[in-house]
């Protein structure tokens, strides 16, 4: 297959991640404008982060006025599985690949665009991440800006509710492996015991909101990691 065949491949399989990105990014970009981000940033931070769970717990740290530390840390534990991701996906690229097609290919790595290029058969052109990326990426930026102006439009009570729908998709995502893998949902009640834990001790009430996303993140998928670890299937 030549480039463009690569490209035009990747690009028709990152319209329905595309689709699905406008309607995430578009509450954020919500919830961006009631923090009080202006629109511009909130469409740069969508444009160069490109990560949900990264994003929308940066707004709470802002808006608790968290530290820069705690910000970094955050980020880089709730953000750590890129890392992975994109070693798993540079030893499924083309051989002779060059290191400039690798950094940009990991740049655009998500959950969903690692799925649909781990799951092609043989090796991936990076021209293929780059169709996809060529959709996906505009998608969420596009449904973040769409969101903010539409923050500054409509009356504060709809702009309460439409803030809402972050909680819906985190439902969507956690409830149906919940449902097939109990370690999955022991993580998850471990999680809310661990926040209930924090927000109801006095003592440990006065602890960052940054550092109980660190705690609560560390602690549970530690917990989680040793009693129900993941056994690599034999060859």
């Amino acid at each position: 297959m030549t480039r463009r065949q690569y490209f035009t491949a990747g690009f028709k399989d990152g319209i329905p991640i595309c689709l699905g990105y406008i309607a995430v990014s578009f509450t954020f970009g919500i919830m961006a404008k009631k923090v009080g981000i202006s629109i511009f940033d909130a469409v740069l931070i969508s444009l160069t982060n490109v990560t949900s769970a990264g994003q929308f717990a940066g707004l709470s740290l802002i808006a608790s006025t968290a530290s820069y530390i705690e910000m970094a840390i955050t980020q880089l534990i709730i953000n750590l599985r890129y890392c992975l991701m994109s070693f798993s996906l540079s030893q499924k690229l083309e051989k002779g690949v060059s290191n400039g097609h690798r950094l940009a290919v990991a740049f655009g790595v998500t959950d969903e665009i690692f799925g649909v290029s781990a799951s092609q058969d043989g090796r991936v052109s990076p021209w293929y991440n780059y169709g996809v990326m060529a959709v996906a990426i505009p998608g969420w930026t596009l449904g973040t800006l769409v969101g903010a102006v539409s923050g500054n439009l409509l009356p504060d009570f709809l702009v309460s509710a439409l803030s809402v729908a972050i909680y819906g998709m985190f439902l969507a995502v956690i409830i149906p492996p919940a449902k097939k893998n109990r370690a999955v949902l022991g993580v998850v009640i471990g999680a809310m015991t661990v926040s209930t834990v924090f927000a109801v001790v006095p003592v440990l009430r006065n602890v960052s909101a940054g550092f109980v996303i660190i705690i609560t993140t560390v602690l549970t998928a530690g917990v989680a990691a040793y009693f129900c670890p993941v056994l690599e299937e034999e060859a």
